[in-house]
């Protein structure tokens, strides 16, 4: 990501021998991205990345690293996050701290519970995770799709025991505080589409189709360059003759937070099904990740219901944050923030095609059942933003 902190070799050292990781080797910065800082570091032991967190604080983070041991441990391929040994965290420190009656009650861990994956570096949070084999694709066919689709119900349905909460902090309420800050930025077709969707995604927030939504913890942010695949030309077979994709990880997990599981799907298909240039929804990778999806845990009613009102809303969320990041910069080494017309364009194709999609209901039922257009909560404000779509 962009290098926002500058850290030192020395300091970087200490830190992961303090973790058990051996000397460090080599330390460098990671270009792309705007929201922390990251380093490559490479120690006796292995490879690893270095996070530097410059937004999120020490009460936000432990959800995020305790999310990744959870998944790592029930054989999600995640980047498993390094402990420090003499740290007592979670639910062992809840039940210390409340004493020998405690342990034989069911805890919920709070979210900002003492955390020992959780480190300080030049006075800022910092992590140090494994770094994962296997690269981005940035041009994803529909076998990639294919995977990623599984490989996301299959993380959905290993994060439902998972024993800390907290939300979605880039969810509706953040886009609703957000909005009049960027809207001055916006000429006067963009701020009237911004406020007509912004207004029809409360609207379906406060439907009782929302309400029935299945939940639990989300990444919110799995666009392809957050997923690594390698093939048999990788050398990562063992046959070395299969060209087929395998998913051998998923990273960047600091924006996860509890949410529908529908708004994780429908951020993956605004990224990895759709034509970047134009905004245009792909229906071959979409078919691919849908179908794959289902096989691993189907779609309930509501949620094919709902699915087109929520690739808007991931549309629209992403819209705002890159508004946001490309008027309000900050200051770093190798800032490179997004085009936030990008998402413009995707909330515009998908507002006025939503019937695009088709997918199998289960994996049971393979034949294509076209998801409803609009359900009876849309009708109020779809004439409202009608005017700023076209």
């Amino acid at each position: 990501m962009a290098v926002f902190t500058e850290v030192g070799f020395d300091p970087a050292d200490e830190l992961v021998r303090r973790l058990g990781l051996g000397a460090l080797r080599e330390l460098r910065g990671i270009e792309g991205g705007i929201e922390n800082t990251n380093y490559f570091a490479t120690t006796e032991q292995g490879e690893y990345v270095l996070t530097v967190f410059e937004r999120l604080g020490f009460q936000q983070l432990p959800y995020y690293l305790c999310l990744m041991k959870h998944l790592a441990e029930r054989s999600i391929p995640v980047p498993a996050p390094a402990a420090d040994p003499t740290v007592v965290s979670g639910a062992i420190g809840v039940v210390a701290a409340l004493g020998a009656q405690a342990k034989t009650q069911a805890l919920k861990v709070p979210s900002i519970a003492p955390c020992a994956l959780l480190h300080t570096l030049n006075g800022k949070p910092a992590a140090v995770v494994q770094r994962l084999a296997g690269k981005s694709e940035l041009a994803p066919t529909a076998a990639h799709c294919a995977e990623l689709g599984r490989m996301l119900a299959r993380m959905h349905l290993a994060g439902r025991d998972f024993d800390r909460l907290q939300p979605n902090l880039r969810g509706l309420a953040w886009w609703n505080d957000t909005a009049p800050v960027v809207l001055p930025y916006l000429e006067a077709s963009q701020a009237a589409l911004l406020r007509g969707e912004l207004a029809y995604q409360n609207h379906v927030a406060e439907s009782s189709g929302y309400a029935a939504l299945p939940r639990g913890p989300v990444h919110a942010d799995l666009f392809r360059d957050n997923a690594m695949f390698a093939t048999g030309v990788d050398g990562e077979f063992s046959d070395g003759q299969s060209s087929a994709p395998r998913l051998t990880g998923i990273f960047d997990f600091y924006f996860a937070g509890t949410d529908t599981w529908l708004f994780d799907l429908a951020v993956c298909l605004n990224d990895w099904a759709i034509d970047l240039p134009t905004g245009e929804h792909d229906a071959s990778r979409a078919d691919a990740l849908l179908a794959a999806y289902a096989t691993v845990r189907p779609l309930t009613g509501p949620e094919r219901a709902l699915l087109p009102a929520l690739l808007r809303a991931a549309a629209l969320r992403f819209w705002i944050s890159r508004l946001w990041d490309y008027h309000l910069p900050r200051e770093a080494s190798m800032l490179k923030p997004h085009d936030p017309t990008h998402f413009e364009r995707v909330l515009r194709q998908r507002a006025r095609h939503p019937d695009a999609l088709q997918m199998p209901i289960s994996a049971a039922d393979p034949t294509p059942a076209l998801i409803p257009i609009f359900t009876s909560v849309e009708a109020p404000a779809t004439a409202q933003t009608a005017a700023a779509i076209a």
